[in-house]
């Protein structure tokens, strides 16, 4: 039931996920942060199964975070993205495989660039401009395949954004009713209000 979209811009990454934590049929919260920041310019959104999501979550948090101690620097997005991906791929070959898909959005301070990427549960990787998992991407890929403009501004990219959400609450049976917004920037991330 989960559903996370995410779009680039000029120098930002917005993502976004649903606050609806579900047991089959049964709504068990409609507060849960599914985006994690994993560092100051890096942004994870996961969706899956739900004891996979927040482990996986935490552990790649951790080790980034690991990561940056050790080496007094963080990892720039591609990076990140390419060590999440290898985690994926080793945890598919062994007996408890992790059931989870991401987005990993991240603004790459050296370069001035804005990166996104879509990770799905068997360790695939892409960078794409625009992505969404869940139920809603049936209906979310097709607006933000018309109305993505890498050049527009974050009112531009939260209006398609807007666009995606109430054509999901529209057309799917069961749409979460809360979203939480966050975007990066060159000035790290934070959560945006729509």
């Amino acid at each position: 039931m989960d559903v996370s979209f995410a779009l680039t811009g000029k120098g930002y990454v917005l993502v976004a996920a649903d606050t609806t934590a579900a047991h089959s049929i049964i709504k068990v919260k409609s507060d849960v942060d599914k985006i994690k920041e994993l560092s100051p310019h890096l942004l994870m959104a996961y969706s899956g199964e739900p004891g996979d999501t927040v482990q996986f979550a935490e552990y790649i948090e951790r080790n980034i975070r690991l990561y940056q101690i050790r080496n007094t620097y963080g990892l720039r997005p591609q990076s990140a993205a390419s060590w999440i991906r290898r985690s994926l791929a080793e945890s598919l070959r062994s007996r408890h495989p992790y059931s989870v898909n991401l987005l990993l959005g991240g603004y790459d301070v050296s370069t001035y660039t804005p990166h996104l990427y879509w990770v799905d549960y068997l360790g695939t990787l892409a960078e794409v401009p625009f992505a969404a998992h869940g139920y809603g991407s049936y209906f979310a890929l097709s607006l933000l395949d018309r109305y993505h403009d890498p050049e527009a501004s974050l009112e531009e990219g939260i209006a398609t954004l807007r666009r995606c959400i109430d054509e999901v609450a529209k057309r799917l049976v069961v749409s979460p009713g809360k979203y939480l917004v966050k975007v990066v920037d060159k000035d790290g991330t934070r959560v945006i209000e729509i």
